[in-house]
């Protein structure tokens, strides 16, 4: 069966590891299981005193994950904004060639109206 692929489906094949790694992430980041198990983690940091204020050790693995996550989910946006472009150049070439076939039709039907006004005009002066 021979299927060929939207714009999309074309973008998500050619991803490499890294790319569709750092989508992953980014897909986690943004929901719920992300945000509990961070209420979860700090809680329990908190809770069983793994450290003591002013938390030095929590405050910097907080800070290198923000700047990991932030990397990713710039890369992701990045990618978004990508598909955002292939998406728009290949509704613009379907608009132009949508264009191009509602102009086709409109000058055939005009002809057709044409060709049939001439038949009534032809028939009205035989009478």
């Amino acid at each position: 069966m021979n299927m060929t692929l939207n714009w999309h489906q074309k973008h998500q094949a050619e991803r490499t590891l890294s790319e569709r790694f750092s989508d992953m992430i980014t897909s986690f980041v943004g929901s719920w299981p992300f945000v509990i198990l961070h209420i979860l983690w700090f809680g329990a940091w908190l809770f069983f005193k793994i450290e003591k204020f002013p938390y030095g050790l929590l405050t910097m693995s907080v800070s290198l994950e923000a700047i990991f996550l932030t990397t990713f989910v710039m890369m992701s946006q990045n990618r978004q904004a990508q598909r955002d472009r292939i998406q728009a150049e290949a509704d613009y070439a379907t608009n132009v060639k949508a264009k191009e076939e509602i102009e086709d039709i409109q000058h055939r039907l005009a002809r057709i109206e044409n060709e049939k006004l001439e038949k009534i005009l032809t028939l009205l002066e035989k009478r």
